[in-house]
C-alpha cells in the first residue's frame, strides 16, 4: 500500500497528532535526535541562520504526563509502563514524565516502521540507560542492534570526573530482518593498516593465515568436522574444522581460485580443494594449518559501534554554511552513515524531531525519500535555506550535482508543508486498523465526573460485576457506573484500587468528601424511607 504523505514533506506542530495519522509499515527508517531531558534551556546561537530558536528540554510529571497517555500505555503497552514506574521510583517524577512524553510517541514509530525497518535515536547519557530500557519495552529486547557511541567532542572539561565527550545513538530493529548494507559505509584501510593485518606475502600478494577450525561444542566423535585431515588431530585439541562455504570471503574463493567452491559439500572435499588451489598454510609447527585469507578480498574496516569522525561542530566547514547556530543541530556526515547503512536507495525516512533539517538534508543528498516533523516555526525555511546551500556541495556519496537553474538539489515548490496531520488509509469501513496485531486497545468514552483509570475501572468491574456498590442496583452497561472513593481521601483514605468503588450517578452525587460507604448506604436508607413515607 502506497504512503498516506509525500516525499519532501514537512509537518509543523506536535508529532504526535503527525505519527499518528501516517500509515503502518510505511517507514524504512527512523533517524531522529530527540529532547535529552537535560533540566536546561537551549537557545541558537545569534547572527546563524537558527537565531531565535529555542527550545525547553525540561519535564515535569504533572505537566507532560497525560491521563490518556498513562491509561493507554497501562492498557496496550503493560510492559512500557513498568518501565516508566520503575524510572519514576529510581530517578524521580521528572524522568518518569519524560519517558512518558518519549513513549507514546516510540509506540507510534514502532507502528509506521516496515517489518525490515529500523530507528536510529539520539540520545546521551543523561537518560540513555532509561530510553534502553523503554526501548526494549517497545521494539523487543531481541530487536537491539548497537548502542552507538558517537564523540562529538575531541575533549571536555568535567571537573572531578572523566570528560563527557560521547552521545549515545540506540539502533533497534522493527522485526528479524531489518534492510542493512554496512559495505556503503565500511572505510578502506590504508597501505600501513594492509601491511600490519596482511603480515604474509606470496605470488598472489599479501596474505595471513586465518584459523579454519571452531569450538567443538560437544561435536560426537565421528562427525566429519571432527575427522583427522592430512595428519592434523583438531578434534584432540577440543576444535572442529571450520571452514567457510557461504560468506563473502568464500564467493571471492570461488570467483578467484575454485568455480564451484561453494557446491562443495563435504568438509573434507572442501579442504582438499583449498590445499589443491594453494590456499592453505601449512606451518612448520602448529596443531593445524590455516587459510589463506588475500588482502585483495579486503573491504575495509567494517562500521563498529564506536564513531570517532565526524567529531561535533569540529569537522563542520564554513564555506558550505552546514553550521546553522542551531543548539543542538549533529553533522550531516553523521547522519549519512545511518542513512546508507539502514535505508534502500528511494526508501523513506522519517525525522519525527527534525529541527535544523539534518536528517532530510542527509536523505536528499543520498537519494532517500524523507518526512520531517517538528513544533519550531523556523523549521520550513531551515529545510529551504539548507537546500538552497547545497548547492556549493557535491554530493558525498558520488553522486554529480543536479543541473537546474537553481543550482541547487530542489526546487521550493517540492517541499510540502503541512500543519494537518495525514488521514489514514489503512483502516477497514469500520475505522478499525487493518492491521490487526497492530491494533490498540478500543477506545470507550468515559462517563462524566472525576477521571479515572479504565484499567481500575476493569479490575473493580471484574471483582464487582455491573453494580452499584452504594445502592446495589444492576446495569446493563458499565458507562452508568463511576469509579470513587471507599473512605474519601480527606479522612485518609489512599487512591488504591482497595479503596475504590463503583457506583451509579446519584449515589455518586449523594456522596461527599465526607461521607464513608457506611455512611452512603446510611443515607440512602433514610433517602429511601421518605420516599416511602411520601
Amino acid at each position: 500500500m502506497p504512503p498516506n504523505f509525500e516525499n519532501r514533506t514537512l509537518y509543523h506542530g506536535d508529532n504526535i497528532d503527525f505519527l499518528r495519522g501516517m500509515d503502518s509499515g510505511t517507514i524504512h527508517l527512523i533517524a531522529t535526535d530527540p529532547p535529552f531531558n537535560k533540566n536546561r534551556d537551549f537557545h541558537a546561537t545569534p547572527d546563524r541562520l537558527a537565531e531565535g530558536a529555542q527550545f525547553q528540554d525540561r519535564w515535569r510529571w504533572e505537566e507532560e504526563s497525560h491521563p490518556r497517555w498513562m491509561d493507554g500505555i497501562k492498557d496496550d503497552w503493560p510492559n512500557v509502563w513498568s518501565v516508566i514506574d520503575l524510572s519514576r521510583t529510581a530517578a524521580g517524577d521528572d524522568m518518569a514524565a519524560f519517558l512518558c512524553f518519549m513513549a507514546v510517541r516510540l509506540v507510534e514509530m514502532h507502528r509506521v516502521l516496515r517489518d525490515d525497518g529500523s530507528i536510529y535515536l539520539h540520545c546521551d547519557d543523561t537518560a540513555s540507560h532509561y530510553l534502553k530500557a523503554l526501548m526494549d519495552a517497545v521494539f523487543g529486547r531481541a530487536n537491539f542492534r548497537n548502542d552507538i557511541s558517537w564523540r562529538r567532542a575531541t575533549s571536555h572539561n568535567d571537573p572531578s570526573r572523566y570528560g563527557r565527550i560521547v552521545d549515545h545513538i540506540l539502533y533497534y530493529a522493527k522485526g528479524r530482518e531489518p534492510y542493512w548494507n554496512g559495505d556503503a559505509i565500511t572505510r578502506p584501510r590504508n597501505p600501513e593498516q594492509i601491511r600490519e593485518a596482511y603480515p604474509s606475502q606470496d605470488r598472489r600478494g599479501r596474505y595471513r593465515a586465518e584459523n579454519m577450525t571452531g569450538p567443538s561444542h560437544g561435536s560426537p566423535a565421528g562427525a566429519p568436522s571432527t575427522q583427522p585431515w592430512r595428519g592434523y588431530d583438531v578434534h584432540a585439541r577440543g576444535r572442529v574444522w571450520s571452514v567457510p562455504r557461504t560468506s563473502p570471503y568464500a564467493a571471492y574463493i570461488e570467483r578467484e581460485f575454485i568455480p564451484g567452491y561453494r557446491d562443495i559439500e563435504g568438509i573434507h572435499e572442501r579442504l582438499d580443494a583449498l590445499d589443491a588451489a594453494g590456499l592453505v598454510h601449512h606451518p612448520e609447527r602448529g596443531f593445524w594449518p590455516g587459510l589463506k585469507r588475500y588482502a585483495a578480498a579486503d573491504r575495509g574496516n567494517p562500521p563498529q559501534n564506536l564513531i570517532l569522525e565526524p567529531a561535533g561542530f569540529t569537522n563542520f566547514t564554513a564555506g558550505r554554511g552546514e553550521h546553522t547556530g542551531y543548539p543542538t543541530q549533529k553533522p550531516l556526515k553523521l547522519y549519512e552513515k545511518l542513512i546508507l547503512a539502514s535505508s534502500p536507495p528511494g526508501g523513506f525516512v522519517l525525522d519525527p524531531f527534525c529541527g535544523c533539517a539534518t536528517t532530510p538534508i542527509a536523505a536528499e543528498r543520498n537519494g532517500r525519500q524523507w518526512v520531517g516533523m517538528d513544533i519550531w516555526d523556523g523549521a520550513h525555511d531551515m529545510v529551504l535555506q539548507r537546500l538552497r546551500d547545497e548547492r556549493l556541495a557535491v554530493p558525498d556519496n558520488g553522486g554529480e550535482q543536479p543541473d537546474n537553474e537553481q543550482g541547487v538539489l530542489l526546487t521550493f515548490g517540492q517541499i510540502h508543508y503541512e500543519t494537518d496531520p495525514p488521514i489514514r488509509t489503512d483502516l477497514d469501513a469500520d475505522g478499525e486498523d487493518a492491521m490487526p496485531h497492530l491494533a490498540p486497545t478500543p477506545q470507550a468514552q468515559e462517563p462524566p465526573g472525576p477521571r479515572m483509570s479504565r484499567q481500575d475501572m476493569f479490575d473493580a468491574l471484574a471483582a464487582n460485576g455491573l453494580r452499584c456498590q452504594g445502592c446495589d442496583r444492576e446495569f446493563d452497561d458499565p458507562l452508568y457506573l463511576q469509579l470513587d472513593h471507599r473512605i474519601p481521601r480527606s479522612e485518609g483514605g489512599s487512591n488504591r484500587i482497595e479503596n475504590r468503588m463503583l457506583l451509579c450517578g446519584p449515589c455518586n452525587l449523594i456522596k461527599s468528601n465526607t461521607l464513608t460507604l457506611t455512611g452512603l448506604r446510611a443515607e440512602n436508607e433514610r433517602r429511601g424511607r421518605m420516599t416511602r413515607r411520601n
